[in-house]
């Protein structure tokens, strides 16, 4: 059973809350390299998968998309969704990423935001990505960093006086379920290793274009001083990939 930790009146009330949550892609700090990442969006096809809130959807369409489909498992992100959309031609769709009907040759662009990681078969989304894009199509994705979770703490070392000293990284070559709590208990995370990423990418026929571990700004540094630790480790990995033909 695919967990949907979404659909919980308080989980949700509590995501809501959240900076990114409420001011969308303004407030998501990866946002600025992951848009670099994306092709031209003028009359292409988009697919965006666990859509959430839509942010990237109405991007799409503001971009000049031709057609763009959301897709979640929850309810009510996609409640949300809808009544955050004015725009035409955005369709929005409830399943879960490994269930959606991927049809071959479809989309342009398809895209998934720090939502792979709660996939257990990443293996098969690639495959049905794949097969989906149309040739020379584009995939782009953002996940947890590998070293973010590979343990289920993901959560500084701290010294006797709650001071930050370091990140600590162990079992990171033991991939698989992990047993987080990020807003509540037992919220199911899947860890990856970096070559796990891209080599499933490239078994399903992809071709990496960029990989980019992001740091804050120096204008977010600026603005948000307390993000300094940031810049101690990677917080996300993003990558692109083309459809080889």
């Amino acid at each position: 059973m695919k967990q949907n930790k979404y659909d919980d009146p308080d989980f949700f009330d509590i995501y809501s809350k959240m900076p990114r949550s409420a001011g969308g892609l303004a407030q998501a700090e990866e946002w600025p390299l992951l848009r670099t990442l994306l092709p031209d969006l003028r009359g292409k096809t988009f697919l965006d998968l666990g859509c959430g809130y839509g942010w990237h959807c109405r991007y799409a369409r503001s971009q000049g998309a031709s057609r763009v489909v959301g897709v979640d498992i929850s309810e009510r992100m996609l409640e949300r969704a809808h009544s955050l959309t004015a725009e035409n031609n955005i369709e929005y769709h409830r399943a879960a990423i490994e269930d959606y009907e991927y049809t071959a040759d479809s989309f342009d662009v398809v895209f998934s935001s720090l939502a792979l990681h709660y996939i257990k078969d990443y293996v098969a989304v690639c495959e049905k990505v794949y097969k989906c894009l149309k040739p020379q199509g584009c995939f782009v994705m953002s996940v947890e960093h590998p070293v973010f979770t590979a343990l289920p703490k993901q959560d500084w070392y701290y010294d006797e006086n709650g001071n930050i000293l370091h990140w600590p990284l162990d079992d990171y070559q033991n991939e698989g379920i992990r047993h987080t709590s990020w807003l509540a208990d037992n919220v199911i995370k899947y860890h990856r290793t970096l070559q796990t990423y891209i080599n499933n990418l490239i078994d399903s026929g992809f071709c990496i274009t960029s990989l980019v571990e992001p740091r804050p700004s120096a204008d977010i540094l600026l603005k948000k001083p307390e993000f300094k630790n940031e810049c101690r480790r990677p917080l996300f990995l993003l990558l692109a990939a083309i459809r080889k033909d």
